[in-house]
């Protein structure tokens, strides 16, 4: 098994590199799918929170109000602190699960997006970065999502640098290129990973 921790700053196209991982037979696990899973309702997750942070964080419905929860944490590293610490062990474990339960010469590959941030790098075997500059990330946010620039601005400028990102990376994937273009990386890198694969554990 090869374990691929997987990030890019927002707006250069992680999403759309561990699709095509994914395509060429990667075994995904999504960090946010996973942060988003543990806080459902009926969870233990949920239940913690709700304790840490009242029950006004939950809609009517029972479930998680992110953008409420969100607005309170952003603002208090503190109290973001106190959310991380109920929800990343949680993330962790499920992680692993799902790690243990794939097969021997697997390619995991951990989307994370804040690999780098939080210090991550030394969970995998390598990490891929997916690197675009910041006028394609811009680009991007404003055109595709519809973000203001002020905001992109802002959401780029709470990640971590790009020389930060590719300082943890053992392979860059440059996604200044058109679809078609990136399509070939990723074929290589995927054909790159799979050796890796292979040799970690030899037949």
């Amino acid at each position: 098994m090869l374990t691929v921790g997987l990030t890019g700053g927002i707006g250069a196209g992680k999403s759309e590199v561990s699709r095509l991982l994914v395509e060429c037979g990667a075994v995904l696990i999504d960090a946010d799918r996973i942060a988003r899973e543990v806080v459902e309702p009926g969870t233990p997750g949920l239940a913690a929170v709700v304790d840490a942070f009242g029950a006004e964080v939950l809609t009517e419905d029972g479930r998680l109000d992110r953008p409420k929860l969100g607005s309170v944490v952003f603002a208090d590293p503190e109290r973001l602190a106190v959310l991380n610490s109920i929800v990343h062990p949680l993330v962790g474990a499920r992680s692993r699960e799902l790690e243990e339960a794939a097969a021997e010469d697997a390619v995991v590959v951990h989307d994370v997006p804040l690999l780098t941030e939080n210090g991550l790098a030394s969970l995998y075997d390598l990490v891929i970065v997916v690197d675009a500059s910041p006028e394609t990330q811009l680009d991007r946010l404003v055109g595709r999502r519809g973000m203001t620039e002020e905001d992109a601005r802002a959401r780029m400028a709470a990640q971590a640098t790009r020389e930060q990102r590719r300082e943890i990376a053992d392979i860059v994937i440059d996604n200044d290129v058109p679809l078609d273009e990136l399509h070939r990386r990723v074929k290589d890198v995927w054909a790159d990973l799979v050796h890796r694969a292979r040799t970690s554990h030899p037949e």
